[in-house]
């Protein structure tokens, strides 16, 4: 049974707080507040917040639902002539703040207020710029259908409408998701089978193109390679995922057009597809690409043991089959969400409490799910067109027919476009959720090999190094690899912000942790310290004070050590440098601690 204080948790985000959520998203501010009237006279509610905390929006919504909210309306001496107000009071979130009310039919239904860190004024292009963000939250309310006759709000959009579920932290980038599954195998197979009816072949397979993982991943395959042959180990199977550089089915998918290849001989060795084949005693092949809603969907490869078997009008011939594998790989459209269970009375049924989802991880979810849609247009619309480009230049550049000063300029345009690359690939690191090979792992020794890399760069600026590792240390279930790239990230950004001669000191210990352990490891460097201001946004996606580069250095370095389980931590005073602190759960069973012994104190030596 249900009791009445569980009851909002099971309550779904509404219309109104999606919208309103939403256009405090596009503020570049550092707290925000939406709040609405629902009826003439009645109580200000609060619908969405970022940077307050819980007594400041109450405090907020007190003070502009007193009676006194009059007085506080823009007089005729105001110099700019705007709407906004200015509040007196200061709440531990922000010194300053400016109120906006919100009006639909010279009614005044809420209130939009705004509110920064620093005590200054609002400047008079910034109340301006306010006033556009409320005329903005109006407009894209009244396009909801939210206002009344009767109330200020519609009812119906605030108390009881049932929302689309919050998506999971895998659902939101469902484009990454495998698409090989045995039901989808066996219709590929079927279709694959069908196919040897329009143009022969003695091995076929189709793949899928997946545009943020930049590979292709084999759905299924016809035909008996090896005959009487036995070892299967190195041969290519269902789910496996191919690069665009190093398959033929890549090639094909870069040009957006098919590829005859009538000696597997000289392309095995560039080609992991043509390389089975070649193996297989095939001769001759075929890769034809296909499109799904007006994007490259994946590709059909044919192989043959008879030379100069296929032709490139062979494609025409194979479009039925072509049509077919593009239907398969259609993504069903999600189902509708149905209306709520109702009583007999009509009256709603209780559903099940969820778990509250506090307002940091609702923003933090809408920030994933936005850069994966960024991700996914990036990888279709940017990188499917520059892959095909560079491919063109090579072909040009490999034939040998432009004269020496056309060539060095296509050559600088391809090291453009593969620095260009080289970004997109990055950005595109970052949506994808991570594929931990986890096993038991010893912190000292990746922090030994990861400083064994920087330790070129750390003689040369003369960084001084210091370690001290408790004598017993848990391994940890991770990652080697995913913790070394946090290690080395964090090394160059000490790097660069000590002068030469600094010192860095590495301290790993080992804490309880409720019933289990932890691992600490504390980098500390005397460089120049991180600005207060920008401490709370390192760790943020595209956050950068560099010049060059992306600013997902950091936030990548979160994303390893949140799927990790640990967590990560950074504190910077003047005087004192930046320290960044890492938490990991160690393993108290099933291993043997590390033990070490002596507390190293000198610099990396170079590796031989």
């Amino acid at each position: 049974m249900i009791t009445p204080a569980a009851q909002p948790k099971a309550t779904p985000e509404t219309t109104l707080q999606r919208t309103l959520n939403s256009a405090l998203n596009d503020l570049g501010m550092d707290s925000a507040l939406a709040a609405i009237f629902h009826q003439e006279k009645g109580p200000l509610v609060g619908h969405a917040s970022r940077g307050f905390t819980p007594r400041d929006v109450q405090t907020i919504l007190r003070t502009l639902s007193t009676q006194a909210v009059a007085s506080l309306a823009p007089t005729s001496q105001d110099s700019d002539g705007g709407r906004t107000i200015r509040l007196r009071l200061i709440t531990p979130g922000a010194k300053s703040m400016l109120g906006i009310p919100l009006r639909h039919q010279n009614r005044c239904y809420g209130y939009l207020v705004l509110g920064r860190k620093e005590g200054a004024a609002f400047a008079k292009k910034e109340k301006a710029l306010l006033d556009q963000a409320s005329d903005g939250i109006t407009k894209a309310l009244d396009r909801e259908g939210l206002f009344n006759t009767s109330v200020v709000m519609s009812r119906p959009y605030v108390a009881q409408e049932p929302g689309p579920p919050q998506p999971t932290g895998a659902e939101l980038f469902t484009a990454l998701t495998t698409h090989f599954t045995p039901e989808l195998q066996g219709k590929i197979e079927a279709v694959l089978t069908e196919a040897n009816q329009y143009v022969a072949y003695d091995r076929a397979w189709a793949c899928h193109y997946d545009p943020l993982a930049g590979n292709v991943e084999v759905l299924g395959i016809a035909g008996d390679p090896k005959g009487d042959q036995k070892d299967t180990k190195k041969d290519i199977k269902p789910g496996q995922r191919l690069t665009l550089d190093s398959s033929a089915a890549g090639w094909a998918v870069r040009h957006r057009k098919p590829r005859v290849d009538h000696d597997l001989a000289s392309t095995q060795g560039r080609f992991l597809d043509h390389k089975h084949l070649f193996k297989d005693r095939l001769l001759s092949s075929l890769v034809v690409p296909f499109f799904v809603r007006g994007q490259v969907g994946g590709t059909l490869t044919l192989g043959s043991k008879e030379a100069q078997r296929y032709q490139a009008t062979d494609a025409r011939t194979l479009e039925p089959i072509i049509l077919k594998l593009a239907d398969l790989l259609q993504a069903p459209a999600p189902p509708a969400p149905g209306p709520a269970p109702v009583t007999e009375s009509g009256e709603p049924i209780p559903q099940a409490p969820a778990a509250a989802s506090s307002e940091p991880i609702i923003r933090k979810q809408e920030r994933q799910a936005a850069i994966g849609e960024f991700s996914a247009f990036l990888a279709t619309e940017i990188r499917e067109p520059l892959a095909s480009i560079r491919a063109q230049l090579e072909e040009v550049t490999g034939e040998g027919i432009l004269d020496f000063d056309p060539q060095t300029r296509v050559e600088n345009a391809m090291r453009d476009l593969i620095r260009i690359e080289a970004i997109l690939n990055e950005i595109l690191d970052f949506a994808k959720p991570l594929e931990l090979n986890r096993r038991l792992c010893r912190v000292p020794e990746i922090l030994e090999s990861a400083l064994i890399v920087v330790g070129t760069d750390l003689e040369v600026t003369r960084i001084h190094v210091t370690k001290d590792y408790a004598n017993i240390i848990a391994p940890v279930r991770a990652d080697e690899a995913k913790l070394q790239q946090v290690f080395l990230s964090i090394f160059k950004n000490a790097g660069e912000a000590m002068t030469p001669g600094g010192h860095l000191h590495i301290q790993v210990t080992q804490h309880r942790a409720g019933r289990g352990i932890e691992v600490q490891i504390l980098i500390k460097n005397d460089g120049s310290p991180i600005p207060a201001e920008i401490l709370d946004k390192v760790f943020e996606p595209f956050f950068t004070t560099k010049r060059s580069g992306t600013g997902l250095g950091l936030a990548t370095v979160k994303k390893i050590i949140e799927e990790h389980g640990g967590s990560i931590a950074l504190s910077s005073a003047p005087g004192e440098g930046t320290t960044v602190t890492i938490r990991l759960p160690g393993v108290s069973r099933g291993g043997p601690a590390f033990r070490h012994r002596g507390r190293s104190r000198r610099p990396p030596q170079r590796p031989n």
